[in-house]
């Protein structure tokens, strides 16, 4: 068989080996399962936690005590980012809903209020008189008044800050030999940040008392990192680069920063003892703190807060006539 021959036959049997390599994974004809392949993937469904949920959940000992209604409203995206390529927000619009399960996981009284759609659709059907009642057959349900319990607070406020790229970092390296047909290669990382802001609001329903504010911010971090080499053979030549590229999960950070501003806004509300569940909070203690940083260095997080009194105590409260309050609760909540 001729060279010429030998490579057609040679393409032939690639494309029938590429064929049958499909065929095994895809069937033209669903399969008794009623599906044309398998997908893939195997991950399990994990509990959506952040660093600060088991401080929500050590709060529900001291919610259960003392039972007060919270209501969550609007938490919007107000940075405005949108994709490059239109294809929809740069941060999550379920804000509001991350905040009910916070909430939740510090065992806090929920009272809805973001969604009340489908219970406004209940209330006209049993107004008129369309809706049985299980517990009197062939009767309708009855309208009682001040059967739907009010709330005691409600939280609103929003995403505030999106900020790309506040400082970057990068290096990067070519080397070989100066022939034509000599080994070259490269490698180069990069390092960047951004950071997410929120300002949330806690208001007395009531009095419509704004009893609370909290603004917290996160920064993100994202890497990138590249190795290549490029060399000729004799009549030959290979080119072959690898690299890796990470950057921590935006809304994943959107999360965290709801949750600890629940976990500190509730420690607040309830009351809870200074050495509690949020002890740790604006101290190098605090789940997200730098814990690689040596003894007898201060983190970050401690030296922000340094000159802010308030914030170093964050169960202190300053009343009208004694700027040197125990700590304890704001007048507003009791």
């Amino acid at each position: 068989m001729t060279p010429r021959g030998r490579k057609y036959l040679f393409r032939s049997f690639a494309v029938i080996i590429a064929a049958a390599a499909l065929g095994g994974c895809i069937s033209p004809i669903p399969t008794g399962s009623g599906r044309y392949t398998s997908p893939i993937g195997g991950s399990p469904v994990i509990s959506n936690e952040t660093p600060y949920s088991g401080a929500l959940r050590c709060l529900g000992r001291y919610t259960a005590n003392r039972p007060l209604r919270i209501a969550v409203g609007q938490i919007a995206d107000y940075t405005g980012k949108n994709e490059s390529d239109n294809s929809g927000r740069k941060l999550t619009q379920g804000a509001a809903l991350m905040a009910m399960s916070a909430l939740a996981k510090a065992g806090v009284p929920l009272v809805e209020r973001f969604d009340t759609s489908v219970a406004e659709m209940e209330l006209k059907y049993a107004n008129n008189k369309l809706i049985g009642d299980e517990k009197a057959p062939g009767d309708f349900r009855k309208i009682l008044a001040g059967s739907i319990p009010g709330s005691d607070y409600y939280l609103v406020g929003g995403i505030t800050e999106l900020n790309f790229n506040i400082r970057s970092e990068g290096a990067s390296g070519d080397g070989g030999g100066t022939a034509t047909n000599s080994v070259k290669g490269t490698i180069g990382g990069s390092l960047y940040v951004m950071n997410i802001g929120l300002d949330l609001r806690l208001v007395n329903t009531n009095t419509l008392e704004v009893v609370d504010v909290i603004s917290d911010q996160k920064q993100i971090i994202g890497r990138q990192i590249s190795a290549g080499v490029f060399d000729f053979l004799g009549q030959q030549f290979f080119d072959a680069s690898v690299g890796e590229s990470a950057l921590e999960p935006i809304q994943l950070a959107v999360r965290s920063v709801i949750e600890r501003a629940v976990l500190e806004m509730m420690s607040r509300l309830y009351q809870t003892p200074p050495t509690s569940c949020g002890a740790a909070l604006g101290t190098d203690r605090d789940p997200l703190a730098d814990h690689g940083a040596p003894n007898n260095q201060t983190t970050a997080t401690t030296m922000e807060k340094n000159d802010d009194t308030s914030r170093q105590e964050p169960y202190r409260w300053f009343g009208a006539r004694d700027a040197d309050a125990e700590p304890g609760l704001r007048g507003r909540y009791q």
